[in-house]
């Protein structure tokens, strides 16, 4: 099988700390995928590898099975690897539709050409357009980003993401920040995405993860303690040991 995301023995350590420790992971296509674990399990050096802002050790990380582990974070965005952050990066001051479009121009190849407003091509704003309406943003097209509740922001993080057209989308705890009443739209839209975009979340939400992920992957101690259905990590002693009693003491 050829996995949409994956990584080989992958290894980080700085200097005698092993943050990563001998990481196999695969994401198949089109999976709703889960990563947990502890404070300090290593969860953020190892997505920061797969998105190329820190280099492994040594291990591998292929995407589509081909190699990306030398690649910069560009490259691999152009090879169809998405990410959001745990804390959005939007430009607050500009409209919702101006943020999607100037992330659509750029995997257009137009951004280096713009001398008008990315929203001023029609190509680009119809793109954009159809964008938010999957997430249910339409009506908050000429909005700026910072009159938007956080929950909607996140969604137009994740609008942006898509405007790369992705293949394999990170999404680093999208529904952090979010009040409990906007996080079950977080949850219905990462349910509604296209079906062919392999999905990883990395989050502390358990509820949200049960709700969204067919399978997880736990790391502990910069390894992966365990993987398998919801059901089956839920009820393993050894999660609740690492993991899920730090979440209810």
């Amino acid at each position: 099988m050829q996995y949409a995301l994956e990584t080989r023995r992958l290894c980080k350590s700085f200097g005698a700390l092993t943050v990563a420790d001998g990481i196999d992971f695969r994401l198949a296509p089109g999976a709703r995928h889960a990563l947990i674990g502890p404070n300090g399990a290593g969860k953020t050096t190892f997505v920061n590898m797969l998105t190329g802002v820190l280099a492994p050790s040594s291990g591998e990380i292929l995407l589509g099975g081909e190699p990306v582990t030398r690649l910069a974070q560009a490259k691999r965005v152009r090879r169809g690897l998405g990410r959001t952050f745990q804390i959005n990066t939007l430009f607050r001051s500009l409209p919702v539709l101006d943020n999607v479009a100037l992330a659509v121009a750029e995997r257009s190849g137009l951004a280096t050409r713009l001398w008008r407003p990315a929203s001023a091509h029609k190509d680009v704003t119809d793109e954009s357009r159809a964008l938010l309406a999957l997430l249910g943003l339409a009506g908050d097209a000429g909005r700026r980003v910072a009159d938007l509740p956080y929950g909607k922001q996140r969604l137009v993080e994740i609008a942006i993401a898509l405007g790369m057209k992705p293949r394999v989308l990170l999404l680093d705890e999208p529904a952090a920040g979010v009040p409990s009443h906007e996080s079950t739209r977080v949850v219905e839209v990462l349910q509604s995405l296209p079906a062919g975009i392999a999905i990883l979340i990395i989050e502390h939400d358990m509820d949200l993860v049960r709700r969204f992920a067919n399978r997880i992957t736990v790391l502990a101690a910069g390894a992966v303690l365990m993987e398998g259905t919801p059901e089956e990590v839920m009820h393993d002693q050894r999660v609740r040991d690492v993991y899920l009693g730090e979440l209810h003491a």
